[in-house]
């Protein structure tokens, strides 16, 4: 009688996820340059509204990308207890979405201050829809995996909808954060090929980089 084995398989994602994490830091301090040096700095409670508007940039990084792309990775390509993993990933989900609102604020308040209509840019829409997507995923996902009330045959059917939704709404993210800073740009009407401008574009595309690599490194998981 024939006997079937069955190998388990697993890709190699560390490398992709080791690019993802170079990415994610290089866009982290050329977002830090640019707030810093070109646009003259972050602080929420300032008299100069962009200063204001400056902490909605920053914050909107750090959270909802950065360390939304490190809770998917940290779930799909670090070896650890299961418990583990979906507190580390549930944790860095909520922080993103502290810091998410905090720049949010930042930027219905320079909006306020600068005399500017709320919700009227494309970046504006895409922005809000995908920031309530996100904390509908993170109050969807902490009833049915963190509270031990979910039977495991509905977490087991509702998990390859979980993920999917996570994956669409990160990359929505970055979609959000391009088309704020092609705003951005554009409203600057900075001149072609000037210092603050190709700053700008390489911000961008180390961006797209980093969301690129996030997601290929967590359909390739190393461990699952």
């Amino acid at each position: 009688m024939d006997t079937m084995v069955t190998y388990r398989y697993y890709r190699q994602a560390s490398r992709i996820t080791i690019f993802a994490h170079i990415f994610g830091v290089i866009a982290m301090i050329l977002m830090l340059v640019w707030l810093l040096h070109y646009r003259e700095g972050v602080d929420l409670d300032s008299y100069d509204p962009d200063k204001i508007f400056n902490v909605h940039p920053l914050l909107m990084f750090l959270g909802v990308i950065f360390l939304s792309g490190e809770a998917l990775m940290a779930y799909k390509t670090v070896r650890g207890e299961r418990q583990v993993q979906k507190s580390v990933h549930f944790l860095l989900h909520l922080a993103a979405i502290i810091l998410g609102i905090v720049g949010l604020h930042a930027t219905f308040k320079y909006h306020d201050r600068s005399n500017l209509r709320d919700m009227y840019s494309f970046h504006s829409w895409i922005g809000i829809g995908t920031f309530c997507l996100y904390i509908l995923q993170w109050i969807i996902g902490l009833c049915m995996y963190m509270l031990p009330y979910t039977r495991i045959e509905t977490r087991s059917v509702n998990l390859p909808w979980h993920i999917s939704g996570g994956r669409a709404i990160f990359c929505m993210t970055i979609v959000a954060a391009l088309t704020g800073l092609m705003q951005k740009s554009t409203s600057l009407q900075l001149p072609f090929l000037y210092g603050e401008s190709l700053l700008i574009n390489f911000l961008a595309i180390f961006i797209l980089l980093f969301g690129v690599a996030v997601d290929i490194s967590v359909v390739l998981a190393r461990y699952a």
